[in-house]
């Protein structure tokens, strides 16, 4: 039973729900409303127990104070104001309504007429307002305080992570800071919650596809053991699946269909307790590994006007979201989502930056992939590097030790911004991904732009002062093909999603080397493997960060379907019974390769390498392009439409003590059908050459294998190698 003792008009800062010494202080923001009221639920989230009216309001913030509610009380919004769906106004006070803010939400959504605000029977459609209660079927919020969270992380027993080689005494000690892992040594695996876990053995069944089962020490463990510095998890913020997925019977697995930007995604909980997420996090730390957010603030899972009312639509709909010049009855669809969030607006701006100091400072992440990223850079004139949503990232000093990485486009006017985002971020390098498959195919005319992109695009970002780390290198992510699929299939395999195989990308610069789909063709096979040793290979061996999707390393599959985000089983869940054989050795080449990158430090240069004649050079580190004959490739050879071979000299000069260390790595690509001679260099001052790395071999890794300056050296078809010289 509640027991109310004083209610005020509270504070209308912070936002949300804020658990004070006596009681709760509740603020929403809502530029247009008329009457807003707080409901109070039972325990159980099934019966309204009290409800208050909001009648303070500061610059749009609407605030009270109650004595006597504590951590855990369930509520929700009530907003009164107009309905007037042409001037951009959806008030319904008959739908209860998710506060923005909240840290948890309690109970799940349920699809029903009553989740729209508008009659779906009246001809008008969303013109009609809907006067039906929805409470019964919408999740409520849940008032936490996050001193409680760090208390239940400071009375945890036992470590949350322990490696095999942990002794007794150091697991009394406290969780270990965040990693700070610095940029050029950034290696990131890009993973799903719940299908990296699902069918783990190792992990606990009530905990797999969770983040309890995450950070199973089994599972780390896997995770350090590959190289990797960063995991990056697709979204988990609380999201739903579409209505139309549900009508045929699918679910949103990725998760790109946000209803909360500060609550975890309730079926990733095993106990339902956020602090399991915080507890994942300093697990990896632990373990020196980063965590990256994948997040989703360019739209709602509230969709276009046709769409239900949950939460930012019936609190301020002008305010929350981009609506259509010509009738804001429309939204602006920037984002191919059905809505566009306003991060124009100051207190939409806001939000997301709550949202992300959030789960930087409280939950402990490490940095953020934004998804369509250029809806956040978009002012009224297009897309800025200098917007406020920049801006206000920049100046932030809680958010400067973390790592941006945008996803730089999105449907709209201008969308395509590869580049163009400022110092300090990162970008996902589509032309990266599209030129190294073309290349390794065996596309014509393909070898400018492949030396442009491993070298680390500097086309793209050095004129700006940029790095090559800003430059997010991959071959494959969780949108498109896996690897396995990549090197197996020409044409798409979609039918699952049920929608006449008419979805996913068109162009994905695959090639099934003979045979569509599965196989027993040793001849395929063999050709299929060594192609993902060249594409993992590449990968890690490129100016710029790395980013390997889970799974790649051994082997997963989707059958074919590059447009998996609705296949909640199999396709994505990652096998872990075929890790072996083949796929234990392609894992564990990929740990060679990440030890490769780690070990030669002119692979993750902090500046670009250029040619000795080229302004930028610089004195200790220099890079060359020859041809098959060792010498330097001439103007005309790069013209060649036919010509798949090329050879990449990184030379780096260490002075130390007043002596020069010097270190000359040589990478020979083949991605011709026919093998190929290639003649080493020829310097005074090289006495040999070691091969580190030969895709030809079943693990990639040659037996130990000297060379003479001005060898001859041969590449089977669809090979690499990587040697260095010895002085």
């Amino acid at each position: 039973m509640f027991n109310w003792h004083k209610i005020s008009e509270g504070d209308p800062y912070p936002l949300g729900a804020t658990v004070t010494a006596k009681g709760i202080n509740f603020a929403l923001f809502s530029a247009h409303a008329e009457r807003i009221e707080l409901c109070i639920f039972d325990r159980f989230g099934l019966k309204e127990f009290k409800r208050f009216e909001l009648s303070h309001c500061t610059d749009h913030v609407w605030h009270i104070h109650i004595e006597g509610l504590k951590p855990g009380t369930l509520y929700g919004y009530r907003v009164h104001g107009p309905w007037d769906p042409h001037a951009g106004h959806r008030f319904n006070h008959h739908k209860l309504l998710i506060d923005p803010y909240a840290k948890k939400l309690h109970g799940s959504f349920r699809w029903s007429d009553l989740a729209f605000g508008y009659d779906q029977s009246h001809k008008d459609q969303d013109l009609i307002m809907d006067t039906r209660d929805n409470a019964h079927i919408v999740p409520k919020s849940v008032a936490l305080d996050d001193s409680d969270l760090e208390a239940v992380l400071r009375e945890d027993s036992g470590r949350l992570y322990l490696p095999k080689s942990t002794s007794k005494s150091a697991a009394s000690k406290q969780p270990a800071g965040k990693p700070k892992v610095p940029w050029n040594k950034t290696v990131i695996y890009e993973t799903h919650v719940k299908g990296f876990t699902k069918l783990h053995m190792g992990v606990p069944m009530g905990e797999r596809g969770t983040f309890a089962g995450m950070m199973r020490p089994e599972v780390v463990d896997y995770v350090k053991g590959l190289g990797v510095t960063a995991i990056e998890l697709l979204p988990v913020h609380a999201f739903i699946d579409e209505h139309f997925l549900l009508n045929h019977e699918l679910t949103n697995y990725w998760g790109y269909n946000t209803l909360s930007f500060f609550s975890a995604h309730a079926p990733y909980l095993s106990v339902g307790e956020r602090a399991e997420f915080r507890r994942m996090v300093d697990a990896y730390h632990e373990a020196g590994i980063e965590v990256i957010l994948d997040v989703v603030y360019n739209h709602t899972a509230e969709g276009n006007h046709l769409g239900p009312t949950l939460s930012f639509r019936g609190i301020d709909n002008a305010s929350y979201y981009c609506l259509a010049s010509h009738d804001a009855r429309f939204y602006a669809n920037d984002t191919g989502c059905g809505n566009t969030l306003n991060v124009k607006h100051p207190r939409v701006l806001q939000m997301v930056m709550d949202s992300l100091r959030y789960w930087a400072n409280t939950m402990n992440v490490d940095g953020f992939r934004f998804d369509l990223a250029t809806v956040l850079g978009r002012e009224v004139h297009g897309f800025d590097p200098g917007s406020g949503f920049f801006d206000a990232v920049r100046q932030d000093p809680s958010l400067n030790a973390c790592k941006f990485i945008a996803e730089p486009w999105d449907i709209g006017p201008g969308g395509y911004q590869l580049g163009n985002y400022p110092s300090g971020w990162s970008e996902w390098n589509d032309r990266f991904r599209d030129t190294v498959r073309q290349f390794w195919r065996g596309d014509e005319g393909m070898l400018p732009e492949f030396a442009r992109r491993i070298h680390g695009s500097s086309d793209l970002f050095e004129h700006s002062g940029r790095a090559p780390y800003a430059t997010i290198n991959f071959v494959t992510s969780h949108d498109g093909f896996t690897l396995n699929d990549m090197v197996s299939y020409k044409n798409r395999n979609n039918f699952a999603n049920k929608e006449n195989n008419n979805d996913g990308h068109h162009s994905n610069f695959s090639d099934n080397h003979g045979e569509e789909g599965e196989t027993h063709n040793s001849k395929v096979l063999e050709l299929r493997a060594r192609q993902k040793r060249n594409f993992i290979a590449t990968l890690f061996l490129s100016q710029g960060t790395p980013m390997l999707l889970a799974g790649d390393e051994c082997g997963r599959t989707q059958g074919g379907n590059n447009n998996a985000y609705c296949q909640d089983n199999d396709i994505n869940w990652l096998d872990w019974k075929k890790i072996s054989g083949e796929n234990r050795c392609l894992q564990d080449f990929t740990q060679y390769v990440t030890g490769l990158r780690q070990e030669y430090p002119i692979l993750t240069s902090l500046s670009y390498i250029h040619r000795p004649d080229e302004p930028e050079d610089k004195d200790d580190c220099r890079v060359m392009w020859v041809n098959e004959l060792g010498e330097e490739m001439q103007e005309g050879q790069w013209k060649e439409l036919q010509r798949h071979t090329l050879g990449w000299v990184l030379e780096n000069n260490i002075f130390d003590r007043k002596k020069i260390k010097k270190t000359l790595l040589l990478v020979l690509f083949n991605a011709s059908s026919e093998k190929r001679e290639f003649t080493l260099m020829d310097t005074n001052k090289i006495k040999r050459w070691d091969c580190l790395l030969d895709t030809c071999e079943s693990d990639g890794v040659p037996a130990k294998k000297v060379l003479e300056k001005k060898s001859q050296i041969t590449l089977l078809a669809k090979s690499m190698q990587l040697l260095s010289a010895v002085f």
